[in-house]
C-alpha cells in the first residue's frame, strides 16, 4: 500500500464536498499536470491519501481512500488525462497546516515542502504516521 497527498481548492472541491459523495466516492478530475497524472496512474485501490485544502488555510483536513484506479478523466475531451476515484475515510481531528508541516523536522523532506505546487504527490510511511499524529489520529487508518 502507498500513501499520497491530494490538493484541492476548497472553493472548487472541498473536504465537505468529498464527504457528501459517501463510500462510492468521486473522480479526482481536472488534473492537468503530467507528474500528478503519473502519480495517479501509480495509485492502487486501497491506497490512502491526505485531502489537502490548497487555498486559504493550506492544511491537511481529511483522509481519502482510492476506490477506483486510474481511468479516463470524464472532464477531458482529449483522452490524454486520467484520474482516480476517491472516497472520504476520516476527518483529521485537527487540521495540519503547511506552516506546521514546514516547522516539523521529520517532515522537512516531504514533497509538499520541496514542491508545494504539485497537486498529487507521494507521502512516505513515516511522513504518513507523523502527519496523522499531528492531526490528532492516534490510530491512523491503514488499508
Amino acid at each position: 500500500m502507498a500513501y499520497w497527498l491530494m490538493k484541492s481548492e476548497p472553493g472548487t472541491w472541498s473536504w465537505e464536498d468529498q464527504k457528501k459523495e459517501g463510500k462510492t466516492g468521486a473522480e479526482w478530475d481536472g488534473v492537468r499536470n503530467y507528474q500528478a497524472r503519473n502519480n495517479m496512474r501509480a495509485m492502487k485501490k486501497g491506497d490512502l491519501a491526505f485531502f489537502y485544502h490548497s487555498v486559504g488555510e493550506k492544511a491537511c483536513v481529511g483522509i481519502v481512500k482510492v476506490v477506483a484506479e486510474a481511468h479516463p478523466d470524464s472532464t477531458d475531451g482529449t483522452g490524454q488525462w486520467e484520474c482516480v476515484d476517491v472516497a472520504a475515510v476520516a476527518d483529521l481531528p485537527r487540521p495540519v497546516t503547511l506552516a506546521e508541516i514546514k516547522d516539523t523536522p521529520q517532515l522537512e523532506d516531504m514533497v509538499l515542502v520541496k514542491n508545494s505546487r504539485l497537486s498529487v504527490q507521494p507521502v512516505t510511511a513515516a511522513e504518513w504516521r507523523k502527519l496523522c499524529a499531528l492531526g490528532g489520529l492516534a490510530n491512523p487508518p491503514t488499508a
